[in-house]
């Protein structure tokens, strides 16, 4: 099995998890071990299963899933995206202090999770031949790789954010909502015209 590129696959699959995690650490008031692990693990279990549904599902569903992936991603972190903006209009017009809100609900970490690790379905079908993942053990081993580097890079990534929301209060709702909608237009285009 071909590690090197298993860890790069990893590392580039867990990017948008990473990002997104970036933004909910800058936004969200408390962030603690609860919050970290409930986001964290949430996109690492998702970045992990998504390959391997992809791999169960085979060359048959290749065309069906790199047909719908795009959108989905597109409108579930575009919907998060605009949420966010509305509710940083909200407060500013509101005069509210506080810029930062509570923690995400479950409803929502599934939304991004399911949106963050899209593209890892797709990649589950190709994952064999690029890894030399043939077999279940291998391709066992290689999504547990895969989410547990997404689980490492999102829990950095809520750090970041944490720090990065408490310089830039003001305006990190707003920042942060305009990044899920950017990475939702990135996964959208990528898939729509370098596909």
């Amino acid at each position: 099995m071909d590690y090197i590129s298993l860890v790069g696959i990893a590392v580039g699959l867990s990017m948008d998890a990473f990002a997104v995690s970036i933004t909910n650490g800058a936004v969200t008031k408390q962030v603690d071990a609860k919050f970290v692990a409930k986001l964290a693990v949430s996109f690492g279990l998702f970045q992990a299963g998504m390959p391997m549904i992809g791999w169960a599902i085979g060359k048959a569903g290749e065309g069906l899933i790199s047909s719908v992936d795009h959108w989905i991603a597109l409108i579930l972190l575009a919907y998060i995206g605009i949420q966010m903006l509305l509710e940083a209009r909200k407060k500013r017009k509101e005069g509210a202090v506080e810029c930062q809100r509570e923690a995400i609900g479950f409803k929502t970490v599934m939304a991004l999770a399911v949106a963050t690790s899209i593209d890892a379905l797709a990649t589950g079908i190709i994952l064999p031949t690029a890894v030399g993942a043939a077999t279940l053990p291998a391709m066992l081993l290689s999504v547990s790789l895969i989410g547990l580097i997404t689980f490492l890079l999102s829990t950095c990534g809520i750090a970041i954010g944490k720090k990065f929301g408490t310089l830039f209060c003001n305006k990190a709702e707003v920042i942060g909502g305009i990044v899920l909608i950017g990475i939702g237009c990135k996964i959208f285009l990528e898939h729509m015209f370098i596909l």
